[in-house]
């Protein structure tokens, strides 16, 4: 297998296709169906291993810039086909993509670098996002996939809901919305069996408190957010719709590219300092990507207007004002170096994908600002790379650390299960 197929995604079609020809191959223990139809009239579709009550709900494509969770989705379909362990009273749900419509917008399956990954970008605005929908908007207003996505979880009640993730650069780190013991120990080592390195500071988990490195369980509902700014809440998300029913939701990230940076667990010199750097920097970069857009399009921007990836563009931009102002606010949630890492990742992203967006909404309408947006793009990318010493991770360790992660936490979670 040559380094371009090893560094290939499968697309969704390509995920429909082989679950339709599980389905035909073990008839009666296999079957795939369609639980909805996406805003662009795409079909969301559920595959089914097994009849038993107790369920494990697997959810790919959340995100459509994280396709890690497609090959992952297909290797654990296959495994529960073929170790009937994972099958003794547990039935396995997969949806295979519970955002096609942003997925046919994210167009890098075979990323050679961050640049080129940015080249294809797309991830949609926040009320746009699936699961984050419910967070953000009134229950009338939820987009038909995050209703597809709730319903199956009342049908199917799972005792676990896993949603696979991933992280264009970094490490690898699992959030919980409720602790399951026992899965800190699998998850490390299949890490370290992998050189994939653990995000112990993760900020998508910023004040989580650990239950093991890169562990982080979701904190009491009247803990004080690490940035305020930020409207989407997990604790409102469709992570939380499993609690109904007595289930959690695991969120297993892993990298494209890893950085051993954000593994370090040593303090850092000066966080303080390091925030209002990172703060300053965010404000300034954004601000380039800004400039474009009101030359472009004079006036306020509104994150209203133009197709998906303009609105994407203009909602990372109005995030950053907040966000700058949440890095200074209050000391760090975490004063390691891990931590100010990952928040420094964070604040290259959201201009990096804002610039990357608004490039493809521009090329076939104005050149000039285009090319400067992508100017922006690659000097932005290669500077990620090279401060994160970046090093590729084969597509088959990602799925494989992922899918191992995801049947830990259902072996550990299934412990007191009648």
């Amino acid at each position: 297998m040559g380094p371009l197929r090893e560094s290939r995604y499968p697309t969704v079609a390509e995920l429909v296709f082989s679950a339709r020809a599980l389905a035909v191959q073990w008839p009666g223990l296999c079957v795939l169906r369609q639980v909805g139809v996406s805003r662009g009239g795409r079909p969301l579709h559920l595959l089914s291993v097994g009849r038993a009550r107790h369920a494990v709900l697997v959810v790919a494509g959340a995100h459509a810039n994280e396709p890690a969770g497609n090959g992952t989705l297909l290797a654990l379909a296959r495994r529960a086909l073929v170790e009937r362990e994972l099958r003794d009273g547990v039935s396995w749900h997969f949806l295979l993509c519970a955002d096609p419509d942003g997925a046919s917008l994210h167009v890098t399956p075979a990323p050679r670098s961050l640049y080129d990954y940015h080249l294809g970008f797309f991830r949609p605005a926040g009320p746009e996002q699936p699961e984050w929908a419910p967070s953000v908007l009134p229950a009338d207003r939820l987009p038909p996939e995050t209703r597809a996505l709730t319903g199956v979880i009342d049908e199917l009640r799972p005792f676990l809901q896993v949603s696979l993730h991933g992280t264009d650069l970094g490490g690898s780190w699992v959030q919980l919305t409720r602790d399951v013991p026992g899965l800190a120990e699998p998850f490390a080592k299949s890490a370290a069996e992998l050189h994939i390195p653990v995000e112990t500071g993760a900020s998508d988990a910023a004040g989580w408190p650990a239950s093991g490195p890169g562990v982080h369980v979701m904190p009491a509902p009247e803990a004080a957010p690490a940035y305020p700014s930020l409207t989407d809440d997990a604790r409102h998300s469709t992570w939380y719709h499993a609690h109904r029913y007595g289930g959690l939701t695991a969120v297993v990230e892993v990298p494209m590219w890893a950085s051993d940076l954000v593994d370090d667990p040593a303090p850092h010199p000066a966080p303080d300092t390091a925030m209002h750097a990172l703060a300053e920097r965010l404000l300034r970069d954004a601000g380039e990507v800004r400039h474009v857009l009101e030359d472009v399009r004079p006036g306020p921007p509104s994150a209203e207007a133009g197709g998906p990836l303009l609105r994407a563009a203009t909602w990372a931009l109005e995030l950053v004002p907040g966000l700058a102002a949440d890095l200074v606010r209050t000391p760090p949630a975490d004063g390691t170096r891990a931590y100010v890492g990952s928040v420094d990742a964070f604040a290259r992203r959201v201009p990096l994908r804002a610039a990357a967006m608004l490039r493809r909404a521009l090329r076939d309408t104005d050149a000039e600002a285009a090319a400067r947006l992508d100017r922006l793009v690659a000097h932005w990318s290669d500077a990620f790379a090279a401060r994160f010493r970046a090093r590729w991770v084969p597509v088959r360790h990602q799925v494989e650390h992922q899918s191992r992660t995801v049947v830990a936490a259902a072996r550990q979670a299934r412990v007191g299960l009648r």
